[in-house]
C-alpha cells in the first residue's frame, strides 16, 4: 500500500471537513444539484475522451495509485548481477528457465537464450518498454481530464445558480437554494480536481516513471551480460540509476 497517497488524501479531506464543521452545520455544504453537475457531469465529460472499454477499466488503474508491486531498483541490481554471475560461469544457456521477479526481465533472458543479436534484443525490449509507457499514459488520461474538467463544471454550475437566482429575485425563498448551487458547485469542482483527480493522475505518472527506470536497468544489464562484462562492472554501471546517497561504495 502507498501510505503517502492514503495519508495525503485522508489528511486533505479531514482538513476540509474540519473547516466545514468549524464554519457551521455540515449539512449546509451538501447540495444534490451541485453534486450532479460536478461529480456526475465531470465523469461523463471525462469519459467522452476515452473509449468505453478504457473507461470501464479505470477502476483497475486507480488501484495502481494506491498499491503497486514493483521490484525496487536495489533488488533488480542484485538480481541482474546474480544472473551475470551465472552466465559468466555457465554461459547464456544456463539462464534458461530461471525464475525472475519481473516479467520484462524474463522476456529479455529468453531473447538472450535464443541467441538474438544485441541490436535485436535492444530493439525488441525498447519497443516493449515504449508500449508499456503508452498503456500507463492511457491510464492517466481519465484523471487528467477529470482534473481539467471538474473546475470548469463547477463554473457551469455557478452560472446556472446565478441565472436561477437572478430569474427569481422577486421570490426571496428561491435566492438561497440558487446561491447554494452557485457556490457549492465551485467548491465541489475544486475539491474533485485538487484533492482527488490531479493527485491520482500525478501518482500514476510517477508509477510509470518507476517502471520505465526498472526496464531501462534491465535492458542495460542484459546487454552487458550478453557482452560478457564482469558482474562487478555491471553492478557499478546499474548503480548509476540510483540516487547518489544510495549507491554506496563502488
Amino acid at each position: 500500500m502507498d501510505l503517502a497517497m492514503i495519508i495525503g488524501l485522508i489528511g486533505a479531506f479531514a482538513m476540509v471537513l474540519m473547516s466545514m464543521l468549524l464554519g457551521g452545520n455540515l449539512g449546509m455544504f451538501v447540495n444534490v444539484p451541485s453534486i450532479l453537475i460536478v461529480f456526475v457531469g465531470s465523469t461523463f465529460v471525462a469519459m467522452s475522451k476515452l473509449t468505453l472499454e478504457k473507461f470501464l477499466g479505470v477502476g483497475s488503474v486507480v488501484g495502481k495509485a494506491f498499491s503497486f508491486k514493483l521490484v525496487t531498483p536495489d533488488d533488480m541490481i542484485d538480481e541482474v548481477v546474480e544472473l551475470a554471475d551465472a552466465a559468466r560461469k555457465g554461459g547464456l544457456l544456463s539462464l534458461e528457465g530461471r525464475e525472475t521477479s519481473h516479467e520484462f526481465l524474463s522476456k529479455g533472458i529468453q531473447l538472450l537464450v535464443d541467441g538474438h543479436d544485441p541490436e535485436v534484443v535492444k530493439q525488441l525490449l525498447s519497443k516493449d518498454m515504449k508500449m508499456t509507457s503508452a498503456r500507463h499514459e492511457e491510464g492517466t488520461t481519465f484523471f487528467t481530464a477529470l482534473g481539467d474538467v471538474a473546475p470548469a463544471m463547477g463554473m457551469i454550475g455557478t452560472l446556472i445558480g446565478l441565472v436561477a437566482m437572478l430569474a427569481n429575485m422577486d421570490d426571496p425563498k428561491a435566492i438561497g437554494p440558487a446561491m447554494a448551487v452557485a457556490l457549492l458547485t465551485t467548491l465541489y469542482g475544486s475539491l474533485l480536481a485538487t484533492v482527488v483527480a490531479i493527485p491520482i493522475a500525478d501518482k500514476l505518472r510517477f508509477r510509470a516513471l518507476e517502471e520505465e527506470r526498472i526496464q531501462k536497468m534491465v535492458i542495460d544489464g542484459l546487454l552487458s551480460i550478453q557482452a560478457g562484462q564482469n558482474p562487478r562492472i555491471i553492478e557499478s554501471m546499474l548503480k548509476s540509476y540510483l540516487p547518489t546517497s544510495k549507491r554506496g561504495a563502488e
